[in-house]
């Protein structure tokens, strides 16, 4: 499944939160709304959502202070608990994570 994630339009290289070749690792894609970017993180399965958050936001939107104003939502539903792990949240090898601003803006 993550060689799919792999085709998909994200940034050249992909963020690492694993040490090496890890057995069982996983890939994601991490998207920001605002940014209109995406990111590949290599993982493991007991990453934690806040971690994933952070690495993802450092690259796609360095220039943001306040990472709590920002939400992680998984097949449309928001993560209220970012301490628990990808996997304790149903996500899989291969999903798509998107990054977006707590507060809806105006479009005008």
């Amino acid at each position: 499944m993550s060689r799919f994630v792999t085709t998909l339009r994200t940034q050249p290289s992909a963020v690492r939160l694993t040490d090496g070749d890890v057995a069982g690792a996983w890939t994601v894609r991490v998207q920001s709304a605002e940014a209109w970017d995406a990111v590949r993180v290599e993982l493991t399965p007991s990453t934690r959502v806040l971690e994933v958050k952070r690495a993802a936001m450092s690259v796609l939107m360095p220039d943001v202070d306040d990472i709590g104003e920002y939400v992680v939502k998984l097949n449309g539903f928001e993560i209220t608990d970012e301490r628990q792990s990808l996997e304790a949240i149903g996500a899989l090898d291969g999903s798509t994570l998107l990054i977006m601003s707590r507060r809806r803006r105006a479009v005008r």
